[in-house]
């Protein structure tokens, strides 16, 4: 979804009076809410891979009424198409996937130069007749999420942290699987080390994450905040925000950080930096790129997790240094 936020900057860019929606699973809408080129977000309660054809049909009946002139269909698959084809949007936008012929009318070609997620995105808000060249990347928009300070002082006093110290985000979960997960006892020593220079940790995730955010916690003597399933995602944006300095395995929250313009230290494993890097000058990427990486899976293949486990604690140090926002010795 942060990454949507491209097309939806480069729709502005190209037409400023554009009226942009976003249909969406309803747990995104308070993030489509932080992008202010999108008029609104209209939720869609159906679950990840359910068909629910009758819901289908009757949200897109319902919008009928608003008169769109195009729908952008960024998913591939079939079920995807549905909505905005009940729905009689005249131009339907898609790249050719799981049978969408005729569900889609602005059937387009990927070409190879599209690499990467956002650029795909972003080249479906291109005319039908325009071919993406290989700069294409560049003409790309960053994504930029609003931060509501308000929201994130109150959320800050409420949660008992220390808003005038110096604080890192730290993303330590990643929803994929363990394949896209640093190790524990990495998190856990890196946290210990911030601390020794006066640093704190918040470490922020879903209720998915406390376990993980509590072993960490205990490794590195308490030291660190478990804030994972204490906040909304839209106070998740603001936190990060605060905080000098994110280290994120590559998740959402990572994405999240780049978008608020947070510098960050991105971890990848089982995923590739090529094809969903952060969309940030002040990212830095680590991984390793070992013979069998990326493999894309959810857990190693060979039980070694070596393109993980070989980025060290002083590797992730080096680079939070090369960022100049904190010292860490």
């Amino acid at each position: 979804m942060v990454m949507a936020q491209s097309l939806f900057i480069y729709l502005k860019q190209r037409e400023s009076d554009i009226k942009i929606d976003v249909v969406a699973p309803d747990w995104s809408l308070p993030l489509i809410a932080r992008m202010p080129e999108v008029r609104q977000g209209i939720g869609l309660s159906i679950g990840h891979g359910e068909l629910r054809l009758r819901q289908r049909l009757q949200a897109g009946r319902a919008l009928r009424k608003i008169d769109y002139r195009q729908a952008i269909i960024l998913p591939r698959s079939l079920k995807s198409a549905l909505l905005p084809f009940f729905a009689r949007v005249p131009v339907r936008t898609g790249y050719r996937g799981e049978y969408r012929y005729g569900l889609i009318n602005d059937l387009r070609k990927m070409p190879a130069v599209l690499d990467q997620t956002v650029k795909r995105f972003v080249a479906l808000g291109l005319p039908a007749d325009a071919a993406p060249g290989q700069d294409f990347g560049d003409v790309c928009p960053r994504p930029g999420l609003k931060v509501d300070t308000v929201n994130q002082a109150e959320k800050i006093d409420a949660l008992g942290l220390d808003g005038d110290g110096p604080a890192i985000s730290i993303m330590p979960g990643a929803e994929y699987g363990p394949a896209k997960q640093w190790p524990v006892e990495y998190y856990a020593e890196l946290v210990k080390r911030f601390a020794r220079q006066g640093v704190q940790s918040w470490l922020l995730g879903s209720s998915k994450d406390r376990e993980t955010a509590d072993n960490i916690v205990r490794l590195a003597g308490g030291k660190g905040v478990n804030l994972c399933g204490r906040t909304t995602l839209p106070d998740a944006v603001d936190l990060i925000a605060h905080t000098r300095l994110a280290v994120s395995n590559d998740s959402g929250l990572m994405h999240i950080a780049a978008a608020v313009n947070c510098p960050v230290v991105a971890i990848y494993g089982s995923s590739s930096p090529a094809y969903t890097p952060p969309l940030s000058d002040r990212a830095i990427v680590m991984y390793r790129g070992i013979d069998c990486s990326p493999c894309f899976q959810r857990q190693c293949p060979y039980g070694h997790y070596r393109c993980l486990k070989e980025i060290t604690v002083s590797d992730v140090i080096q680079s939070v240094q090369s960022t100049g926002v904190i010292n860490i010795s």
